[in-house]
């Protein structure tokens, strides 16, 4: 009897120790919002519209944008870039709302995956591909330098780009589009670092992915699993680690690809193993992770959203991108749902209440990036 009451009093001593250390519920929120970016429809913002109740009530950490809304038509300018002059007012209503340094990011990575199109107004683009082809770095400074001009002028401060993965045209998702420089690491990281140049001049932040190489993946995560454990190489890590070294990676975007090289149980995204124990601690990176839409099928298909949730957190993720935009439909209270989740986890114990103390960190890290 003494023994089970001695088990009792430890365990009851463990659980008041856990709720001692959690911060007011309101704190909890702010930071557990602070890890989303999230999308929303719509190309001008009002008071009580979506894209308000989650700047300015929620606090996201991030707001992204796109050009054609897939959870409709899908037609040109269906979502929420319709021309420079509309793009431009918006960002600075949502900047307004936010009583912190909003990230506002979009895929602007030149060509085939553009938000910023010329029908609305905004310059044509080339492909990383192209770049990487004519190899000169003052062309890809050039094409660099307006692309990025034109996100400032817009007030769009975080790119989605570039892509650093190898190329590979049988890629469905990637090479097939010339999203990739080159087939060298030295290439990529090369003129990776050229385009990042570029882009910090004009004050707008960029994305490393997808990390730890999706080159070499045939199948596309946007619509199932995909194993790249036969195709991927440990090649695939350089340009990500050149570019680390050399003080470039301000987010880098994880893949939902699984890779028994690195990890047997779960893939990248959900992997403390490739986040923390390859990304963080033996390549050196302490900047922020932000994953691919964790509603995408290659993770809808095998977790519910409460159990990625976790385990991406867990694994080490910073920012959880839920652009509400593909085909697992919009919820216009996905955002605050999620805010709940992650709550919920922490409260019983589920995510250490630290992890969201260093995403903070390290997403206040990445503001004082715009503001200085």
């Amino acid at each position: 009897m003494k023994r089970i009451l001695l088990i009792l009093a430890i365990v009851l001593l463990a659980a008041n120790s856990l709720f001692a250390q959690l911060p007011a519920d309101s704190l909890l929120r702010r930071y557990a919002a602070g890890m989303l970016m999230v999308g929303f429809k719509g190309d001008s913002v009002t008071q009580d519209c979506d894209a308000a109740r989650y700047v300015r009530d929620l606090h996201v950490g991030a707001i992204v944008l796109f050009d054609i809304d897939m959870t409709g038509d899908a037609t040109l300018g269906s979502r929420n870039i319709t021309s420079k002059e509309r793009l431009t007012r918006m960002t600075a209503q949502l900047q307004q709302w936010a009583d912190y340094p909003l990230l506002i990011a979009t895929d602007q990575e030149g060509g085939r995956v553009a938000r910023l199109k010329p029908q609305y107004g905004f310059l044509p683009t080339v492909t990383a591909e192209y770049l990487g082809t004519v190899d000169n770095e003052d062309t890809t400074r050039y094409y660099s330098s307006r692309l990025a001009r034109e996100m400032r002028e817009s007030g769009v401060n975080v790119n989605l780009a570039p892509v650093v993965d190898v190329l590979n045209h049988d890629c469905s998702a990637v090479g097939h589009y010339n999203r990739c420089y080159s087939v060298e690491p030295q290439v990529i990281a090369r003129h990776a670092a050229w385009f990042i140049d570029e882009c910090h001049r004009q004050g707008v932040l960029c994305t490393l992915k997808h990390f730890p190489g999706h080159g070499n993946a045939i199948d596309d995560s946007h619509y199932g699993f995909v194993d790249v454990t036969n195709g991927w190489t440990p090649q695939e890590l350089e340009p990500f680690k050149l570019l680390i070294d050399a003080g470039k990676a301000d987010l880098i975007m994880t893949a939902h690809l699984f890779n028994r090289n690195i990890d047997d149980e779960y893939p990248a995204t959900l992997s403390r193993k490739t986040l923390t124990d390859l990304l963080r601690n033996q390549m050196g990176y302490d900047g922020v992770i932000v994953t691919d839409d964790l509603y995408m099928q290659a993770i809808r298909n095998q977790y519910s959203i409460p159990t990625a949730l976790e385990l991406a957190i867990n694994a080490g993720a910073d920012l959880i991108c839920v652009g509400n935009n593909i085909s697992t439909g919009f919820e216009a209270d996905r955002p605050f749902l999620l805010v709940d989740m992650i709550v919920n986890s922490v409260k019983q114990g589920r995510i250490p209440w630290q992890r969201l103390q260093e995403s903070h960190e390290r997403l206040l890290r990445l503001q004082q990036k715009l503001t200085n």
